[in-house]
């Protein structure tokens, strides 16, 4: 009894003192985190009034007692300072390190057994079958779905990292069509989870809900697929977009631009440059286009271009931390674009370490209000439709302010962007627990305090009247044909 008694207390020594180890990092990291923002972030000034000012001292005290008592939820409550600045710019990020020890993979999953299936045999027997029981194929694995007793069970036939037999799913019946679906591991005392799953198209599909999908495998390869690359799912895991470039008719030509952070845009605008020329209409579809890098829409900005206008820029926060975050960047060799690259940042941090506690306009950017003007105004396409939604931000929101100063674009959407521009170019600053890092922007647009796009966005100009699409894939769906029957009526008017 006596042994127990000293094991409980040497279990609670350890727990305690892990802990407050677990705390202290905490409230290092939140320390530094207010320091940092207080005195680097170029917001700060203009969104801590004297109003706010008290009611952040406040947050700060409530912040660091929910560390105290509950240390194992860092990161939430870390994040819950950053939000109080409204810039979604402004955040905490966990830095997720390697884990050295590897896991324990077992040859039975937590299912408990394998199975041996006869997939020939099941799949002649099934191939017509309306219920759970049969082979299924998805984009990367094929499984039996087969009784076992008074359960379903899932038995892999083929995917990465299982093994032939191994089960992966058990599936208990709600009714005919929907399930319950414990899904289970191969790594030792890793728990299950669950989800659901429902059978559609009459039994030729499975969807595993905000997952996967699976067809029902039958004789008819081709054909399997082909049903399986184009069903839409009911229960979508997400908003995959990707991009598409082609022509809707002899009128017009369309474009989605998932992202800026490559040169898909420019490249498409080159590759397809005669049969855009060739055609009065163009739609430009960047829903869940969160942004990038501005450079990756230029050849975008000058199709659309139709006459010079005013571009604010950003003027950069001349701070002592933000000045060495250049030169450490510049030590290490992690500027890019060469020696034209360094040449801007040497050129900037000059400038910056002139006026500590500033702003300053880059020096290769010395125009107060540049004004945009481009050597050609093309005279096609002659009307440009832009469709938005609210996964818009940051740099898809800088060129929908390009796009705005054009008389050709029309915006059109439901709703408006995200609204995330105004604080920009973000640099990771890690905390000193090394567990998360802080993003925090370096400049102001010199558009502010009079036309702030953060936390309002930017307005469609047209509202389009039918529900969003959830799950775009690379498909068209009835925003795109509203947008392109509103263009070419648009021409068609413009012609009487």
């Amino acid at each position: 009894m006596k042994a127990k008694t000293i094991l409980i207390v040497l279990i609670t020594v350890i727990f305690s003192k892990f802990t407050l180890a677990q705390t202290t990092d905490c409230l290092k990291d939140f320390d530094f985190l207010v320091e940092k923002i207080k005195v680097d972030y170029p917001g700060y000034n203009d969104k801590v009034t004297n109003v706010k000012r008290d009611q952040l001292a406040v947050l700060e005290k409530e912040i660091r007692k929910k560390i105290t008592n509950s240390p194992d939820s860092c990161g939430y409550y870390l994040n819950e300072y950053t939000d109080f600045f409204k810039d979604h710019h402004l955040r905490v990020n966990r830095i997720w390190k390697e884990n050295n020890q590897q896991p324990e993979i077992m040859d039975i999953s937590t299912y408990g057994k394998n199975l041996y299936v006869n997939t020939d045999s099941l799949r002649q027997v099934t191939t017509n079958a309306k219920g759970i029981e049969g082979v299924w194929e998805g984009y990367r694995e094929t499984f039996a779905v087969t009784k076992d007793g008074e359960k379903y069970a899932g038995v892999v036939i083929n995917s990465e990292g299982w093994k032939s037999g191994q089960i992966a799913y058990e599936f208990i019946p709600v009714n005919d069509t929907v399930f319950d679906v414990i899904n289970f591991s191969l790594v030792k005392n890793r728990k299950n989870y669950n989800t659901k799953a429902s059978l559609h198209l009459n039994g030729k599909i499975i969807e595993i809900h905000d997952d996967t999908r699976f067809v029902r495998k039958s004789d008819a390869d081709i054909l399997d697929k082909a049903i399986l690359y184009s069903y839409i799912p009911v229960y979508p895991n997400g908003r995959n977009t990707y991009p598409v470039a082609m022509y809707l008719s002899d009128s017009t030509f369309y474009m989605r631009v998932p992202n800026f952070y490559s040169n898909t845009s420019n490249d498409y605008v080159i590759q397809h440059w005669d049969e855009i020329m060739k055609r009065p209409n163009l739609i430009i579809d960047i829903r869940y286009n969160g942004g990038g890098q501005d450079n990756y829409y230029q050849e975008l900005a000058k199709l659309i271009y139709t006459k010079p206008y005013e571009s604010k820029g950003v003027e950069w926060y001349a701070t002592k931390g933000n000045i060495a975050l250049f030169e450490e960047a510049i030590k290490k060799g992690e500027i890019r674009d060469g020696e034209d690259g360094m040449k801007r940042v040497q050129a900037l941090v000059e400038a910056m370490k002139k006026n500590v506690g500033g702003f300053v306009t880059h020096p290769y950017q010395m125009r107060e209000n540049e004004m945009v003007v481009r050597d050609s105004v093309y005279s096609m396409p002659r009307n440009i439709g832009i469709i938005i939604n609210e996964g818009n931000a940051s740099s898809a929101e800088q060129f929908l302010l390009t796009a705005k100063e054009s008389d050709k674009v029309i915006l059109f959407g439901n709703c408006n962007t995200a609204g995330v521009l105004d604080y920009s170019n973000l640099t990771p600053n890690p905390l000193p627990s090394n567990n998360y890092q802080l993003f925090c922007p370096m400049t102001r647009s010199k558009r502010l305090p009079e036309n702030p796009i953060d936390n309002i966005g930017i307005a469609p100009d047209v509202i389009i009247p039918f529900s969003a699409t959830q799950q775009l894939f690379d498909r068209l769906d009835n925003w795109v044909y509203f947008v392109k029957d509103y263009l070419e009526l648009v021409n068609e008017h413009n012609r009487k």
